[in-house]
């Protein structure tokens, strides 16, 4: 298939446009931060740094942890921007950005987010490690695509539509994440249940400042909700797209988030740079 100028848009560099990427750039094993200065701190752990780039909110940077290559990629904030980043990256593996044309041989890539999040379980204190198992979109970017949810997902919707009042506008979905990644970063370190992936940080996470917002009781419902063991952990603001697309083009992600509040006890991090390097280098050893 070919891609014309309008679709697949790149730069003068023959880079994809947004993330200034192109072939050969990045590792298969991709680590996904919000924040632009936290590419920085994974890449204080790598060494033989032999790309960098950086445009807009996406800073990237290609180097090696103990021999095995690395990439980590700033998307800045939001589904939104998952949206973009995790098509671009999948067009510099698997399309031939000088013909235009799809490889016919594709590239499985790895992706592990490691975010921040608000705990919504009183029991876990803040700077503890969330593991995503399952994400719960509030956003809209996977009713774009023609993607897919399985049984098992379908079944857990239903069990969250049935038991968590939303506003009536909202369309949730729900996305699993890699099994093997999940397992790889799953120890007795880690707090592993469902997160959900919000659109917003204030009102749609049932915050309110002046402007009142229709999720007030909405975080009471998430913090009860239970089935087969798994419970609603965190609040976050990109895994649900993450796992969606990269799963309907055949890569695999999960989500690790270090928590910096929890909305139950009404209390936030005063610091956590140091829990955050922390958890950077829990996952350079796991992958």
């Amino acid at each position: 298939m070919f891609y014309p100028e309008s679709e697949l848009v790149l730069n003068s560099k023959n880079n994809v446009y947004h993330l200034d990427i192109g072939m050969g750039d990045l590792a298969e094993n991709i680590i996904l931060v919000g924040d632009q200065d936290r590419v920085e701190l994974v890449a204080s752990f790598l060494e033989n740094i032999e790309f960098n780039a950086k445009h807009r909110e996406f800073v990237s940077c290609t180097g090696y942890f103990k021999g095995k290559k690395i990439s980590v990629l700033s998307t800045g904030i939001g589904t939104d921007n998952i949206d973009i980043a995790i098509n671009e990256l999948d067009a510099v593996f698997n399309i031939d950005l000088e013909t235009r044309h799809e490889k016919p041989n594709k590239t499985k890539l790895n992706f592990i987010r490691i975010g921040t999040c608000g705990i919504l379980q009183e029991a876990i204190p803040v700077h503890s490690f969330i593991l995503t198992s399952h994400a719960f979109g509030l956003d809209n970017v996977a009713h774009f695509y023609e993607t897919e949810m399985s049984k098992d997902e379908l079944n857990l919707l239903e069990e969250l539509k049935s038991k968590i009042s939303l506003p009536e506008n909202i369309k949730p979905y729900i996305s699993a994440s890699s099994e093997s990644l999940l397992n790889k970063l799953n120890s007795d370190k880690t707090h592993i249940g469902i997160t959900v992936t919000s659109s917003g940080f204030y009102g749609p996470q049932g915050r309110s400042l002046r402007l009142k917002t229709k999720t007030k009781s909405l975080n009471e419902s998430l913090m009860n909700f239970e089935k087969d063991g798994l419970k609603i952990l965190n609040f976050e603001m990109e895994s649900s797209a993450l796992f969606a697309l990269t799963k309907a083009l055949g890569h695999q992600s999960t989500t690790i988030c270090l928590g910096v509040a929890n909305r139950a006890r009404k209390e936030f991090s005063k610091g956590y740079k140091q829990e955050m390097l922390g958890l950077i280098e829990y996952v350079l050893h796991r992958i």
